[in-house]
């Protein structure tokens, strides 16, 4: 774990923390030789905002100049406080906000581009586009070093004016779980945000015509309707769940569903973290070829995939899986391999440390 005596790193986010953002905290939780100091403009009431977090903002008064701007004295005054070697910055426009105030107390900056920053946002009408558009190629020019979740999100990140010699995909990692075998309680599985993009309504959609007894882990806007569209099937919406329960409902599933695709607005995954941690579980995935998901299930390998909004090729996929014990045992024992090799967030947090070495070199 992080050594308090380390190198400082500021990790910041603007809106520090929301819930489902486990992969901010435990990027910082993970490494061994740097020392990890949150910084965001404002508090979020959540079971990961922690006191010891440092907000620049704490009344809100001086945060809607750095929104207009990109700059702030008071930003500056605390990133300065924290001294730090390194600014590592999670989201494009969070880049942006703090960007400046990196460059003025000499630390470079790290930007890790995760979805939606590069997909849906540029896409936004208008000035508001126009404006964010902007500040994206200003960022990606400030970043000593730009990180991609995945293949897809750097092509993106590309696409808007990166330079390629910057961008490099650096996978999310995931703490690897301790397995637990159970009873298996649920047929499929599905965790996570209940928007559009996670495509929970194909999965409802498939289940009509595969009868199977699903869990749907999560929370967001589309519930009330995910729930109507459910009546009929055999479905457990529980909303919600801290981290040691959805282990508990992982462990006795059979499999994980992560159909995917990309949303009206334009916004897309990057590479979903709940796809690893039910492959650490032995799980096999059903999933879609989205965005940075087949660099985490391997079609035929570790999971099974069809294309985005496909219902039948879904229905089909976890149909296969329910008739074939030992096709289930073979992907997931293989999924779980392929994580533990790839996305083991030990590793991962290795190589994080060994990039904020090598721009300390750089600087000094």
């Amino acid at each position: 774990m992080a050594d308090p005596h380390g190198r400082p790193v500021v990790v910041w986010r603007s809106a520090l923390l929301p819930g489902s953002e486990t992969f901010v905290r435990n990027h910082g939780a993970y490494l061994t030789r740097w020392a990890p100091a949150y910084l965001g403009a404002t508090r979020i009431t959540s079971a990961l905002s922690l006191p010891s977090d440092v907000i620049a903002f704490p009344d809100g008064k001086g945060f809607l100049r750095l929104r207009l701007t990109g700059s702030s004295p008071r930003l500056t005054a605390a990133l300065r406080t924290l001294n730090p070697a390194v600014v590592h910055a999670h989201f494009g426009g969070d880049g942006w906000l703090v960007a400046r105030a990196a460059a003025t107390v000499g630390a470079p900056l790290v930007l890790t581009v995760h979805g939606h920053d590069v997909t849906r946002q540029p896409g936004s009408p208008g000035p508001l586009g126009v404006r964010y558009r902007r500040n994206l190629r200003d960022v990606f020019r400030r970043a000593r070093v730009v990180l991609a979740v995945s293949q897809r999100i750097r092509d993106r990140a590309l696409e808007l004016g990166a330079d390629p010699a910057k961008v490099r995909v650096h996978h999310t990692g995931i703490p690897l779980p301790r397995f637990v075998s159970a009873d298996p309680r649920w047929d499929v599985a599905f965790v996570g945000r209940l928007v559009e993009k996670k495509g929970v309504a194909d999965l409802l959609s498939a289940l009509r015509r595969v009868p199977a007894r699903a869990v749907v882990i999560g929370d967001g806007p589309l519930l009330d309707d995910l729930r109507a569209r459910a009546s009929g099937l055999d479905v457990t919406f529980t909303g919600s769940l801290p981290p040691d329960q959805i282990a508990a409902h992982l462990a006795a599933s059979r499999m994980l569903a992560a159909p995917s695709r990309t949303a009206a607005d334009g916004d897309e995954e990057g590479l979903p973290t709940t796809i690893l941690e039910g492959a650490a579980y032995g799980l096999p995935v059903v999933a879609t070829r989205h965005s940075g998901i087949p660099e985490a299930v391997l079609d035929g390998e570790t999971g099974l995939l069809g294309d985005e909004g496909d219902v039948p090729a879904l229905a089909a996929n976890i149909e296969r899986l329910l008739a074939d014990d030992s096709l289930r045992a073979k992907l997931g024992a293989a999924g779980q391999a392929h994580v533990i090799e790839n996305f083991d967030l030990v590793k991962q947090s290795a190589k994080l440390e060994d990039l904020y070495d090598s721009l300390v070199r750089v600087r000094v």
